[in-house]
């Protein structure tokens, strides 16, 4: 029996997580077949729980604000269909063009989270569909990942998620500034859907140039979210509190145990660390650059 090998990263809570499946032997002309993993112990990598706004889960229907064309419409009409049924929604799909061609997939759950078994799932249910629907007809990558913490923006509930997050927005027409690209600040989400109107607080604005400038989600081309310091901060203090299972952030208020530090050893150069065990003999230290030899009778 053929063995199959795939690789999997992920880092910190919030960084994006993939499963990459190297070739393995086609299951149809032109395809890449793959092979299911083993079962694993569920890791969090993927956590949007970075904003004020307590209300963090979204409905499963929420349309998207943004689509894609081409081949990657109609996969993500058919993995979208898959995603639903499964409990999860599709984030963006993408195929990228190089040593071979890619299709990669980012799903999440409507909390905005994924877990690397959960990845799996996707990938076991997704493959095979690809495969009898016959959407691409050359042999391909399968990609599935999490939205990551620089996510992409797509949905009335990213914004609001991170409210106070910078993020890049793209227009597909300009604003009445003659602006398509911005980068700021998120104020404020008014509205639901395409009739929703984005709230940015720039920075790097002009002295003649509007601070706050306020962005039709319909004319939205592309957003995503700025890897700053914060973000990170945020996504880790996210990941932290879910794994603790509390949501509560560390205080000053611990108890003195806590407080101590773990006790340690004397180190290389404190007293007693250099005496040897019982019954054996210290070495003799020797100047430097003179050979120890041992007599001859």
């Amino acid at each position: 029996m053929a063995k199959y090998q795939a690789s999997r990263e992920w880092g910190p809570g919030g960084t994006r997580s993939f499963l990459f499946y190297p070739p393995a032997v086609s299951r149809s002309p032109g395809r890449i077949g793959h092979k299911n993993l083993s079962d694993t112990k569920a890791r969090t990598i993927d956590t949007t729980a970075i904003a004020e706004n307590p209300e963090l889960d979204a409905p499963m229907d929420e349309p998207r604000l943004v689509g894609e064309n081409g081949m990657a419409a109609r996969v993500g009409a058919l993995a979208e269909r898959i995603l639903v049924s499964m409990g999860f929604r599709l984030v963006r799909v993408k195929i990228l063009a190089g040593q071979g061609m890619t299709v990669q997939i980012m799903a999440e759950r409507p909390d905005g989270t994924l877990t690397i078994d959960q990845c799996e799932e996707i990938h076991d249910a997704l493959s095979p569909a690809l495969d009898v629907e016959d959407v691409i007809s050359q042999a391909y990558r399968l990609e599935i990942s999490s939205a990551g913490i620089d996510r992409p923006l797509v949905r009335v509930s990213d914004f609001r998620r991170a409210l106070g997050m910078e993020a890049r927005v793209e227009l597909s027409r300009p604003h009445e500034s003659g602006r398509k690209r911005f980068r700021g600040a998120i104020l404020s989400v008014e509205g639901e859907g395409l009739d929703g109107v984005l709230t940015l607080e720039r920075k790097d604005a002009g002295p003649d140039e509007e601070k706050t400038p306020r962005l039709k989600l319909r004319d939205l081309e592309e957003a995503k979210l700025v890897l700053t310091e914060e973000l990170i901060r945020e996504s880790l203090r996210a990941a932290k509190a879910q794994i603790n299972g509390s949501g509560e952030e560390e205080t000053e208020e611990s108890s003195p145990e806590e407080r101590t530090p773990p006790a340690r050893g004397p180190g290389r150069f404190g007293a007693g660390a250099n005496k040897p065990p019982k019954g054996r003999k210290s070495k003799p230290v020797m100047p430097s650059g003179v050979r120890a030899q041992f007599k001859k009778k």
